[in-house]
């Protein structure tokens, strides 16, 4: 087991530089031109993978890191650059998260690859789970999965909403009911290889913030997939699904855990590293403007009244990146969540991108309410932190229930 630390290694260091130098030459200045486009920043996803940070063998490096500092370190970086074009490069790891988690070695060795595709021909992945009646409610979940046993296939239908890439990626990954009266123990992904005929897209929305993320509903009608595309295998699916009828019948029991709460269990402290990126980034504008803005014939620093808040947002972005460490570190090293410690660093750090982007916003005073400045881009974009992938609510539920033992409702 890897020790854990609180500062990057040599190695880790001139990953980060690099990371940020793209972050800085290539994302920053293509952001304002993104969001107002309001699409997939195909041209920087692009350069991305000819530089070789959107490849699966990047993440993979970052992802195996003993210290569990890569993903987050990665992350904070990119949003540092712009939450909706690093969405649009990172949106991909969640199914590749989702395959991972539950795949075998096979199936991650076939779809992984094809999930990112090479420099000369990118592809994106989208990991579908949210459903427009079943978004943090998983066990409402009606799109569903049924075995055709003679042409070894599965049939899926349904509608799945809230998808990044979805309609767009080259590999789907679908989190189906096999089995409704389990509830969200009757949960199974699949994976939806490409031009599969049956999966359309639906609606593509228009949002309030990261907007150079497409993020679109996803249609399955009548959608076949192979057997071999049942993540884990059947013989691992009828086998958890036979515990939970026990279980069930036996009037409740250990929780089983589902394919959708792995995938989001193991990417919660990734999300935290978002926001630490996001608000960090504000933060340092805020600093930059007090620094040199003059009112009254000095610095607007010189003021208790910003420079107080700039020491606050310092202390709560520090806070909330430790967190994230902690979380990441225990999740590679095998430390159970003992205290929701993946529910409380996703909590913190999502909370903390929308305070302090908005306290940069204050800082700046009018020049912050304009998009001449990118602070109000990044007030938009920090609050989706506090409502993917778990909102905050259900993140405090988490921890609730983690730390009662009760079913908390």
């Amino acid at each position: 087991m890897a020790e854990f630390i609180m500062e990057l290694n040599d190695e880790q260091r001139e990953v980060r530089d690099w990371i940020h130098g793209f972050a800085a030459d290539v994302m920053r200045p293509a952001a304002a031109e993104w969001d107002e486009r309001e699409e997939t920043p195909w041209p920087v996803i692009q350069e991305a993978a000819k530089i070789g940070i959107y490849s699966l063998d990047f993440y993979a490096q970052q992802y195996f890191d003993p210290t569990g500092l890569g993903i987050p370190m990665a992350m904070e970086e990119l949003f540092w650059g712009d939450a909706g074009i690093a969405l649009s490069i990172v949106g991909t790891g969640l199914a590749a998260v989702g395959v991972l988690a539950n795949g075998t070695e096979e199936q991650i060795g076939t779809w992984v690859p094809q999930m990112y595709g090479d420099a000369n021909d990118v592809k994106v992945a989208a990991f579908c789970s949210s459903e427009p009646d079943a978004g943090s409610d998983v066990a409402s979940m009606r799109t569903r999965a049924v075995y055709d046993e003679a042409k070894d296939e599965w049939v899926i239908n349904g509608t799945k909403t809230w998808a990044t890439n979805g309609g767009i990626a080259n590999v789907h990954v679908v989190v189906a009911s096999v089995d409704a009266e389990l509830g969200s123990k009757g949960h199974a992904s699949f994976i939806v290889p490409p031009n599969t005929p049956g999966l359309s897209q639906g609606q593509k929305f228009q949002k309030h913030g990261i907007r150079a993320s497409h993020t679109a509903e996803v249609v399955l009608e009548d959608v076949r997939v192979p057997g071999s595309c049942l993540l884990g295998g059947k013989e691992k699916l009828d086998e958890r699904l036979a515990r939970a009828r026990e279980r069930a019948k036996a009037g409740g029991g250990e929780r089983v855990k589902n394919a959708a709460m792995a995938t989001f269990e193991a990417s919660r402290p990734a999300v935290g590293a978002m926001a630490v990126g996001t608000a960090r980034a504000a933060y340092e504008e805020a600093l930059e403007y007090a620094r040199t803005r003059e009112q009254f014939g000095r610095p607007i620093i010189d003021n208790q009244g910003v420079a107080f808040q700039l020491a606050d947002m310092r202390t709560s972005i520090d806070a909330a990146r430790l967190l994230v460490w902690r979380a990441s570190w225990m999740a590679v090293n095998g430390k159970p969540f003992t205290a929701a410690e993946g529910s409380q660093s996703k909590l913190f750090a999502s909370e903390t991108a929308k305070k302090v982007t908005a306290q940069a916003i204050q800082i700046l005073g009018g020049n912050g309410f304009t998009r001449e400045y990118p602070v109000e881009r990044m007030h938009r974009d920090a609050a989706i932190y506090t409502i993917f992938e778990g909102t905050s609510e259900i993140q405090r539920l988490v921890i609730a229930r983690t730390l009662s033992g009760m079913p908390i409702r």
